[in-house]
């Protein structure tokens, strides 16, 4: 039975306890022993995360020490999977680049607030994680991320859509599902998820279905592909 840990907290506005809960239910309906918490402090014993498959946060706008994400990188980069959406993974710890640099992006933000509407368009890819599914609206917030560029891209969204500092700048496509690899362990974003009411939508819904298995199958591939990958310690400033 493959294992998952769901972390959640930080601020209340983005709903952290009740997604959880939707990511827990998906998972043990996929056969996954789940386990929640609702403290940091479960990323503290470094062999408790690598002998997991899947890590999900959902935290968001938190400080954390770095033994902590130093941790979680290590588990991942031994081929752990990380999955998560929205501020609750790439908005989780604004003040540690060793965290974003792992998730793949960092929101920076979402003009307009809550409430835009506007379309997710799925890229066209042979990846498993997108197939058979088709471009769809949403009314929420429309992240504006800075991105890794060596992420893969699995569907985008355009801006601009409302007035502000950027809307003289070119038409772009940010990226709202990615993939990247950590180590040899595989990451998974998704930037819809503001409230629970947006996870529940049915294709935001199926899209973390989809990478929270994708992402739980790279710890069994590794192994049986003989990978393995050195683990990096991020350097802060500190440390130098």
């Amino acid at each position: 039975m493959k294992k998952a840990l769901i972390v959640w907290g930080g601020w209340d506005g983005h709903q952290p306890k009740e997604v959880a809960a939707i990511f827990q239910e998906m998972l043990e309906k996929e056969g996954f022993e789940v386990e929640v918490s609702d403290k940091l402090e479960a990323f503290e014993d470094g062999d408790k995360l690598k002998a997991l498959d899947l890590i999900v946060p959902v935290w968001t706008m938190g400080r954390i020490d770095q033994k902590l994400v130093d941790n979680v990188s290590a588990a991942v980069q031994s081929g752990v999977g990380l999955a998560g959406c929205h501020g609750g993974m790439c908005d989780s710890f604004r003040e540690n680049v060793d965290w974003q640099f792992m998730t793949g992006g960092q929101w920076v933000a979402h003009p307009g607030n809550d409430g835009v509407e506007y379309v997710v368009n799925i890229s066209n890819s042979t990846s498993a994680l997108t197939e058979d599914m088709e471009d769809f609206t949403v009314k929420s917030e429309q992240y504006y991320l800075h991105v890794d560029p060596a992420v893969e891209v699995l569907a985008t969204t355009r801006f601009p859509l409302t007035p502000g500092p950027h809307s003289l700048n070119k038409t772009v496509d940010m990226p709202v599902v990615w993939t990247k690899r950590w180590g040899v362990g595989r990451v998974y974003y998704n930037s819809l998820g503001h409230q629970a009411n947006i996870v529940e939508i049915d294709s935001v819904k199926e899209l973390m279905r989809r990478g929270f298995l994708w992402c739980a199958e790279g710890k069994a591939k590794a192994v049986a592909a003989g990978l393995e990958a050195g683990t990096y310690t991020g350097m802060q400033d500190n440390q130098l």
